[in-house]
């Protein structure tokens, strides 16, 4: 139990909605309408804001896209969102939807606890779609996966990975190399320094 002071001390209940900033407004809300699936539950088109969500009975909104974007792109701006699908026919359909669209894909991986499929959305911004495996892992566990793989086989691929390093967490060295370059200030150029 949480406690702070004697009394119970608050914490939030889960993440509510992410707000980004766009060049393109129109573009980004064909994106996460037209392949995501995303629905449009409000929006001021004076403001450029649009309100979206993949429950609007259960959630008002988990995405709000807006005007103002002054990052270019390819800086440092989010480090990705996820959202999460409630099977794994969901995920690869929305592989698929993506694939025809033209999308950008990241990396295709197993969290051990987690299918998840990383790709770009057209300005740029790391997304993910991932569905949960129910089994347990250790994070980071990053390991490429082949996702037209057959979900039988798939999946006892990634039972015996998580028997083998569930324990431990795994990542590749490339999701390494990755994950330090990303963490490196955009203006730092060490490949030059001693």
């Amino acid at each position: 139990m949480n406690t702070h002071a004697g009394s119970t001390r608050p914490k939030v209940a889960e993440l509510g909605h992410v707000g980004i900033r766009c060049f393109d407004v129109a573009k980004q809300l064909d994106f996460y309408t037209g392949v995501l699936g995303l629905v449009v539950t409000d929006h001021d088109a004076d403001l450029g804001n649009y309100f979206l969500s993949a429950r609007p009975d259960d959630e008002h909104h988990e995405l709000l896209l807006t005007k103002g974007r002054d990052v270019a792109v390819g800086g440092r701006l989010i480090q990705q969102i996820s959202f999460r699908c409630e099977s794994f026919e969901d995920v690869v359909g929305l592989y698929r939807r993506l694939k025809e669209y033209g999308t950008k894909f990241d990396m295709i991986v197993s969290h051990g606890n987690a299918i998840g499929v990383y790709f770009f959305d057209p300005e740029g911004n790391r997304t993910e779609v991932y569905w949960r495996t129910g089994l347990v892992a250790r994070q980071p566990f990053i390991e490429t996966i082949d996702i037209e793989t057959p979900p039988d086989r798939l999946m006892d691929a990634i039972r015996a990975s998580v028997a083998k390093y569930g324990a431990s967490g795994f990542t590749e060295e490339s999701y390494l190399r990755w994950t330090r370059e990303q963490a490196r200030p955009a203006d730092d150029d060490t490949k030059g320094r001693k």
